[in-house]
């Protein structure tokens, strides 16, 4: 297990590995089943809410020794906005049930059923392109309502070389990952998550698989229903046949470290739609980060791709992450675009603080600046404050 010693703080890695517990980024239900981002030996500023309802957890554990882990957790996103458009704030929120269930020694079941939902008119996830910028401004907080994002089973050989996946995925948990991806605990601006160039399916029915090709590098693909909607999930992939597929390339320096130290190179392709709303799309996507001395993450990442459906033709981003006592985390990250079909380019910062008061409770404030907002001309840059806190129970 790997150490550094900082600030008098000891910090050490959990053995998470991509093909050792599945297909799982920092936004994946198993990652939201680790506390801490996968780093062990924190010191928190308290235990709410396990002090407060200590049979619950111990009940939790006792379900955890048998194999089965669960968590219910909450989070709630408020942004404002000084944009001379649109409303000028939004808030919304997340209820989630996840967990997964280690059938055998090979094969488990996880499971996500969450709800989505605006506290007003507008959900943050839309704040951005409300107010004339093109930006997601609140990843993962729309109004959505009722989802199965997750309901998949995980096999893998004994030796941990190969995962195969297949059910109710959604890929955006493994695809072109670093470790400041989740718009949960870290950055919430889809220019730091999932690359904004690629042209993501929504959760619905696929099949995906991982492959160590020696000791440090990989391989992951995934076929995937371009068309899936997680409100209604249903079998229809096999009828209309539009998918979503993608193959990447990775480096890592350990496969317990594969979303902290990783360099990959992502391929992908979506079909068109077959009633005409979607068109083709394709493109790649580079992603380079490394966790030094397990404090400072920087990053660099770029995308191109060819079509209408994916939010920008051209991004590249670059940034820092800090863990700091306690497993607060620090981010701030540059993104300059091109969007498809607009003239220009647009330039996107953010900056957060997560303070981690406990496992079960986070609170997360933060500031974005977008320059040039493609879409509002009257006004030459938009600043928006955010406040995210998540409860875990």
């Amino acid at each position: 297990m790997l150490r550094s010693i900082a600030a008098g703080i000891v910090i050490s890695l959990l053995p998470i590995s991509t093909f050792a517990q599945g297909l799982s980024g920092p936004s994946s239900t198993i990652a939201d089943l680790e506390p801490g981002d996968g780093l062990t030996d924190p010191q928190y500023r308290s235990d709410f809410p396990r002090n407060i309802a200590p049979a619950w957890f111990a009940w939790k554990e006792g379900l955890s020794e048998r194999g089965f882990r669960f968590n219910i957790d909450y989070l709630s996103l408020g942004q404002n906005s000084s944009s001379n458009l649109g409303v000028g704030d939004a808030g919304g929120g997340i209820a989630r049930f996840y967990g997964n269930w280690q059938a055998t020694e090979q094969g488990s079941l996880t499971f996500k059923l969450e709800h989505r939902h605006a506290y007003g008119t507008v959900a943050p996830q839309f704040l951005g392109l409300d107010g004339g910028a093109i930006s997601i401004t609140g990843t993962a907080f729309n109004d959505n309502g009722t989802m199965l994002t997750n309901l998949f089973w995980t096999q893998r050989n004994t030796n941990g070389n190969w995962t195969l996946q297949f059910g109710q995925i959604d890929v955006t948990d493994f695809l072109d990952i670093y470790g400041l991806v989740s718009p949960y605990t870290a950055f919430q601006n889809l220019a730091f998550n999932t690359n904004p160039t690629i042209n993501a399916p929504n959760p619905g029915l696929g099949i995906s698989g991982g492959l160590k090709l020696g000791e440090n590098f990989y391989a992951v693909a995934s076929l995937a229903d371009a068309n899936a909607d997680p409100t209604s999930p249903d079998f229809d992939v096999f009828s209309h046949g539009n998918l979503f597929k993608s193959l990447e390339i990775g480096y890592t320096s350990g496969f317990d470290r594969i979303y902290f130290d990783n360099i990959h190179l992502t391929l992908w392709h979506a079909d068109a739609a077959d009633d005409g709303s979607r068109a083709e799309d394709y493109g790649a996507s580079f992603s380079g980060a490394w966790f030094v001395d397990n404090q400072w993450m920087p990053f660099v990442r770029a995308g191109v791709s060819k079509g209408t459906a994916a939010l920008y033709e051209k991004s590249v981003s670059a940034g820092v992450g800090y863990y700091g006592r306690n497993t607060d985390l620090a981010g701030v990250g540059i993104n300059w675009a091109e969007a498809n079909g607009v003239p220009g380019s647009q330039t996107t910062l953010e900056a957060f603080y997560r303070f981690s008061i406990s496992p079960g409770l986070q609170i997360t404030p933060s500031l974005q600046f977008i320059d040039n907002p493609l879409l509002n001309p009257g006004q030459s840059n938009i600043f928006l404050v955010g406040l995210r806190a998540r409860v875990v129970f």
